[in-house]
């Protein structure tokens, strides 16, 4: 069935072509230039083709549009389509009802598949004796469990150097983050420590 459409296409365009096997400009008045260049004959119809002339081939070109008649979101539609190939795509993680779930199809001991990750609970249950103080100041950290000295010096530092007021020309909101960095920082140091 492909091959005849094939074939049927092929028989189609060769008709097209004059004996002396130069192509004719189709566009209308145009009398005996050869058809040199191609262009679609349709949005929906991107794989046939007029062929025309230099000088018609500018004047098609200049007054095609392929977004002509659509409104505005079906052209946002077809832009995002376009940005995978009008292929399938899918949410990456999440629930999907697609998802994969190692845990399910074999046994896992260790919980290495389990979305907690092996060890949670117990940093689970070190995060809850935190008072809310100190788990805000995790937030402004943006720190998860298991917490240690040296993740949060390296935390610090990492925000320090990007949010120091003379690194960022005297803003005023960096140095209002560079507190809130510094008081989260001794909060968390003097909880370690006790």
């Amino acid at each position: 069935m492909l091959m005849e459409r094939r074939k049927a296409r092929k028989s189609k365009a060769e008709a097209a072509i004059p004996a002396d096997g130069a192509r004719l400009c189709e566009w209308p008045g145009c009398r005996g230039a050869e058809g040199q260049y191609r262009a679609p004959r349709g949005r929906d119809d991107l794989n046939n083709f007029y062929w025309f002339c230099l000088e018609h081939i500018r004047q098609y070109n200049a007054s095609w549009n392929y977004y002509a008649g659509m409104s505005d979101d079906e052209v946002e539609a077809d832009v995002r389509k376009d940005t995978v190939w009008h292929r399938p795509s899918w949410p990456m993680g999440g629930s999907s009802k697609r998802s994969f779930s190692p845990a399910a199809k074999f046994k896992d001991p260790f919980g290495f598949f389990d979305e907690s990750g092996p060890g949670a609970a117990e940093a689970d249950a070190a995060v809850k004796d935190w008072s809310a103080a100190e788990t805000r100041a995790l937030v402004v950290l943006d720190l998860r469990p298991p917490i240690t000295k040296e993740n949060v010096k390296a935390r610090y530092k990492e925000l320090v150097k990007r949010h120091h007021p003379d690194a960022n020309g005297g803003d005023k909101r960096s140095e209002e983050r560079f507190k809130q960095i510094s008081q989260a920082y001794q909060l968390i140091m003097n909880g370690l420590t006790a």
